[in-house]
């Protein structure tokens, strides 16, 4: 016996009340990153954040909340609005001022990722032999990607014997192994970031053609074909995350990638509409 409801309408709130509720846990997925960003900065930055420095240190947390308003514009794009209010001028000259505001912030960004992969890279050897006696309310060491923890009797003893770094930042240390792992997170966190870039830049390609009647064809093959090579990517980055990573990160990535099946769904939805009101006009002038 199916469980599926069989009013369309039902139908299409129960589809709408799961989308929406991804689109909030990822809303609350800004809050998460930036109390992890928070935590993180008080080690990378003890005297404070300079301006400059703040996509640095809350990089997550801006990058996230930025998503979060671009995939709101895409839905109010795809689904919400018809093609007669998208042509207007007023709003289309608003959403492309939101727009780029965040693809901005987007941007930076990633070069906020950039910078700290790079932390991880500008490091040099630590060889102390008894890490007890460097106990003093500020050493901390570097336990996974943002996640620092401070130096005590109770923990300094499980760093004595490994080989061990210290970062371009004063008083943290990292051993050799999570050094390592660390790396290779913050590589992944780089290729997520421009791999989503490219996915937004063929999203708007696609709904640039789709208003003006143009996404079909070879166009739209090379759209997808593109589109399949980012989402693998992305699902990769998923998957490692899930393996070696953080639960956070994961829960994050895995979320996205549901949030941006949706789109598709709408974009989908939107070219099947167009053809039907395209077949209907050639019917009626015939």
């Amino acid at each position: 016996m199916s469980v599926v409801p069989q009013d369309p309408v039902v139908r299409e709130r129960l589809y709408n009340l799961f989308k929406y509720s991804i689109y909030l846990l990822l809303m609350w997925n800004t809050y998460l990153f930036f109390q992890q960003d928070w935590a993180s900065s008080s080690h990378t930055f003890r005297q404070g954040v300079p301006l400059p420095d703040i996509i640095a240190a809350f990089t997550d947390s801006i990058d996230t909340m930025n998503w979060v308003i671009l995939l709101l514009l895409f839905e109010l794009e795809t689904w919400v609005l018809s093609d007669e209010v998208l042509k207007k001028k007023s709003l289309k000259w608003g959403l492309l001022a939101v727009r780029g505001l965040c693809y901005s912030l987007i941007v930076y960004a990633f070069y906020g990722f950039w910078a700290k992969m790079m932390l991880f890279y500008g490091v040099t050897s630590f060889p102390v032999q008894d890490m007890c006696r460097l106990v003093d309310g500020q050493m901390a060491f570097v336990a996974g990607l943002d996640n620092y923890v401070l130096l005590t009797n109770e923990n300094c003893r499980q760093l004595n014997g490994l080989k061990l770094f210290e970062l371009t930042t004063p008083n943290l240390i990292v051993d050799a192994d999570t050094l390592s792992a660390t790396r290779g997170l913050a590589w992944v966190d780089v290729i997520n970031s421009g791999t989503w870039l490219g996915v937004v830049v063929i999203l708007e390609v696609d709904v640039w053609f789709q208003i003006r009647g143009l996404l079909e064809g070879m166009v739209l093959k090379i759209s997808k074909m593109i589109k399949a090579v980012f989402y693998s990517t992305l699902l990769g980055c998923a998957v490692y995350w899930g393996l070696l990573g953080g639960f956070l990160d994961f829960w994050d990535a895995f979320l996205w990638l549901l949030a941006f099946a949706f789109i598709e769904m709408n974009l989908f939805q939107w070219q099947q509409e167009t053809k039907e009101q395209d077949a209907k006009v050639q019917k009626m002038t015939v």
